[in-house]
């Protein structure tokens, strides 16, 4: 059998290298060589029978037929919600997320559940033993006889023993530990990476075998390899968090079956994932009422809403540049708010260190906390609590204007399951004429006028202030 070669094409003028070079000697590019790797036309009888099977006809739009997908659910409520219902046979899923996060732990459990359910699963791993994983699922209270591990880092047998077994579903981790003997590259490597999942992709779809892939992340935090691997992918989910916050967010980026906008909230215990069911009253267990630079914002995590808590602490500075630290928010829409704080409300920030913390490892992304950011600040800078029954949400403009929310009264709803009494919310939000049974809604237009409405007035100087009293 003839083998493949091996040449490193140039992404920024397209020059062909016999070996990798740091710097492309015809444009003078660095580090922009990518291995490719050339096939005979008679080699891969196993990925050209595939092919063959994957083939099909041209058909009028109007006589293709809809099948119903019949979804495998697994025992894991949350992890269901992301995957858009359940796992979609013949589907490929791409886990990444940092290393410690708890990739493997997730899909343990995820797959040992089916086992126990009666269904024969596969647990591929080729960073760690059979012996070491089998140690790790008695740590999780995890056991079945349906349930097949095996320790392998050559492609080709994976392949040829998921065939003989035929499971439900599959896990390789990772993607990065596996290589295929034909390839010259090492595992890890671009081609080794883009190759690996096109043979399991194909597996997948000939055989209707869901297969679950975990990939490894990069410093910055993408996940390891060519872009073109998530492209490939049905579906690609983040496991996120802090590592020191007991609290994980299973996060859907692609879903080709499903919405994009679903999170599942987890608990890294010690028995393993456990589901948050309630993630806003889990956020709010230990906040601490009367409490200067404490507001509640009401986010949403893809169709959920989730009451976090927001802390701000603003502290003098005698330095030519104050520090603005941000946790849990992007860092650039601190510095915007802190921006409309001292020109449009006339505090003095410049003179102050800002730091934000968004409470219990929780990532803010969309805009709607704003204005609850804002009143944290506001509430730190000036000593003065926010009122412990309110819950606040609006995005805030450069002009100090507040703009309306998408999804308010799933929001609303939200708030007052969780005993809030009342609401801070944009003005222009009173036009769909909202009414949530419990909950008074405080408009406001401005933001000058917004903390005069949350921030409870100082008492006259007759003793000493209300020490801050634990959340009902």
């Amino acid at each position: 059998m003839a083998k493949a070669k091996t040449h490193y094409v140039c992404q920024n003028c397209g020059n062909s290298q016999a070996r990798w070079m740091g710097r492309c000697p015809d444009c003078g590019e660095w580090n922009s060589l990518v291995e490719f790797v050339e096939r005979p036309a008679d080699n891969g009888s196993r990925l050209k029978s595939a092919m063959q099977t994957l083939r099909s006809t041209p058909q009028p739009i109007t006589e293709i037929p809809i099948e119903k997908l019949t979804r495998l659910e697994i025992p894991l409520q949350e992890f269901n919600r992301v995957l858009g219902g359940g796992l979609v046979p013949g589907s490929l899923v791409l886990i990444g997320g940092d290393p410690g996060i708890g990739k493997s732990t997730l899909l343990l459990q995820a797959v040992a559940m089916l086992a126990q359910g009666g269904l024969p699963v596969l647990y591929v791993s080729g960073e760690e033993s059979a012996q070491q994983i089998k140690l790790r699922a008695e740590r999780l209270g995890l056991s079945s006889p349906n349930l097949y591990l095996f320790s392998e880092n050559s492609m080709n047998v994976i392949l040829d023993h998921i065939q003989e077994l035929r499971p439900h579903a599959v896990v390789i981790d990772s993607i990065q530990s596996v290589s295929l003997e034909e390839l010259t590259s090492f595992a890890g490597s671009v081609t080794q990476v883009r190759e690996c999942t096109a043979r399991l992709m194909l597996l997948a779809k000939t055989s209707e075998i869901p297969i679950f892939v975990v990939g490894h992340v990069t410093k910055s935090g993408a996940i390891a390899g060519p872009r073109v691997l998530e492209h490939m992918v049905d579906a690609v989910l983040y496991l996120e968090g802090e590592r020191f916050h007991a609290y994980r967010l299973l996060r859907g980026v692609k879903n080709r079956f499903g919405s994009t906008n679903e999170v599942g909230v987890f608990e890294m215990a010690a028995g393993g994932m456990v589901e948050i069911a309630n993630p806003s009253e889990a956020f709010l267990a230990e906040r601490m009422t009367h409490t200067p630079g404490s507001a509640i914002a009401v986010t949403l995590e893809g169709t959920r809403p989730i009451l976090v808590e927001i802390q701000a602490l603003t502290s003098p500075t005698n330095t030519t540049f104050p520090r603005r630290t941000a946790n849990g928010i992007d860092p650039n829409r601190l510095l915007l708010l802190v921006a409309v704080l001292t020109k449009r409300v006339g505090l003095r920030l410049t003179t102050q260190d800002v730091f934000v913390n968004v409470v219990g490892g929780l990532r803010i992304t969309e805009p709607a906390t704003d204005l609850a950011v804002a009143v944290a600040i506001a509430s730190s800078y000036r000593n003065l609590p926010v009122a412990p029954d309110l819950a606040i949400m609006g995005e805030i403009g450069l002009s100090g204007e507040l703009r309306t929310v998408s999804h308010a009264e799933r929001r609303l709803r939200e708030a007052a399951k969780l005993g809030f009494k009342r609401c801070l919310v944009p003005k222009s939000l009173m036009r769909a004429k909202l009414e949530i049974q419990g909950l008074e809604l405080l408009p406001v237009r401005s933001l000058f006028d917004a903390l005069d409405t949350a921030l409870i007035p100082r008492a006259p100087a007759t003793g000493t202030s209300p020490a801050p009293q634990p959340a009902p």
